[in-house]
């Protein structure tokens, strides 16, 4: 019983820890865009186009093309298969408009912040806490939060804009490709359920979830690597952690703003 009762005590305060540690960070988030802007636009560059032989491919904007090109694909096979099964094929391009945008295009997004810059950002600050050199910037004055912390989360939340955009545009070129080219659907049919059931409304909420997801992505991903203790080791660790608490937290903020935004009417309507 006493154990169980420690170990409550030690999970509510590491719930705490986090929850100062967050606060902090968003705090100086002015700080850091007003004192750090070369910091900020360093980041930027690095999570957008990668460094060193990952700059070759891309970097992250490869990696969420190609993630979203092969879900954008899923929707015309499996889309386009189930509702030829009850002869109304044509209805893929409303799959297309409907669930990338709602549904698919956030989450695999959100895989891949986790897995990519989220991942890397533990990793660097993971490195510079076992290596002291987070103590050294404190030593000399600087704030590390806002040095550290706060700068990754404004350049995730910047680089998820373009990031965000390139996925959805893979994605429907993939349904689009797929569905007509491969299936052999024609253009006209798809293009128009597609236009009828695309809302614009949509898309500027899903640009909502990706920000707020990025947003999550780097606060837990900046939290594990400023605080990895145990030597390289440790830092693996914390990563694995990070990307674990990451997507945890994705799909909640996913499915938590999909019930706000869509949970009462749906903003749907089989017409037109």
């Amino acid at each position: 019983m006493v154990n169980l009762i420690r170990g409550c005590g030690r999970g509510w305060n590491q719930i705490g820890l986090q929850a100062e540690f967050y606060f902090r960070t968003l705090h100086s988030i002015g700080d850091a865009a007003l004192h750090y802007r070369k910091e900020v636009l360093r980041l930027i560059a690095q999570m957008g186009l990668g460094v060193g032989a990952l700059a070759i491919i891309g970097g992250t904007v490869a990696i969420v093309g190609f993630l979203t090109l092969s879900t954008g694909a899923v929707i015309a096979v499996q889309g386009y298969n189930q509702f030829a099964n009850i002869g109304v094929e044509a209805l893929t391009g409303f799959a297309s408009a409907f669930l990338n945008v709602r549904i698919i295009a956030p989450g695999t997004t959100a895989i891949a912040l986790s897995a990519t810059i989220g991942a890397g950002a533990t990793a660097q600050l993971g490195a510079m806490r076992i290596n002291e050199e987070i103590d050294a910037l404190e030593v000399i004055g600087m704030r590390s939060i806002a040095y550290l912390a706060s700068t990754r989360v404004i350049a995730g939340v910047i680089v998820v804009i373009p990031l965000y955009c390139v996925g959805v545009a893979m994605s429907f070129t993939a349904a689009r490709v797929g569905t007509t080219a491969i299936y052999g659907q024609s253009t006209g049919v798809y293009d128009h359920y597609f236009n009828t059931f695309l809302n614009p409304t949509d898309l500027i909420w899903s640009f909502v979830q990706s920000i707020t997801m990025a947003t999550v992505i780097m606060l837990v991903h900046t939290y594990y690597g400023y605080n990895a203790t145990g030597g390289p080791a440790g830092v693996g660790e914390a990563v694995g952690r990070a990307v674990r608490a990451s997507l945890v937290v994705a799909a909640f903020v996913v499915t938590a703003m999909s019930l706000a935004v869509y949970g009462q009417s749906g903003n749907f309507n089989l017409a037109g």
